[in-house]
């Protein structure tokens, strides 16, 4: 039986409407991409969705309590749950510049976590 989903792909600023036939979670069709990008972007969606990560995780003696920070690269979404626990455990010390590694090496996926901008002593 085919299975039809409709997605929005966000691999460029056209944003098509992806209309994707599914048979037994497999992809079989892709309509309505309007460039070769959005037929990967459907299949990876639909086999193994991932999400740039960003959250905050605690810093001290900064002049916020909270330092926004970024995964280097996608994480897949069933995982993100698990790596926003383990970030919730964080804690970092100021000053922080933006790009420092906060956490290196999450779940060990090789992905590394950053701070996303700078934060000075208090």
């Amino acid at each position: 039986m085919i299975e039809k989903k409709s997605l929005i792909c966000v691999t460029c600023p056209m944003g098509c409407r992806l209309d994707v036939s599914l048979d037994g979670g497999s992809v079989v069709a892709v309509e309505g991409e309007g460039c070769k990008r959005g037929l990967a972007y459907a299949q990876d969606e639909i086999k193994d969705p991932r999400r740039v990560l960003t959250t905050t995780v605690t810093i001290f003696d900064g002049i916020h309590p909270l330092l926004p920070v970024h995964t280097t690269a996608a994480v897949p979404m069933a995982r993100i749950p698990e790596l926003v626990a383990a970030l919730r455990k964080v804690s970092v010390t100021a000053p922080v510049r933006v790009g420092d590694v906060v956490a290196a090496d999450v779940l060990d996926s090789g992905i590394d976590v950053l701070a996303s901008r700078d934060i000075q002593r208090r």
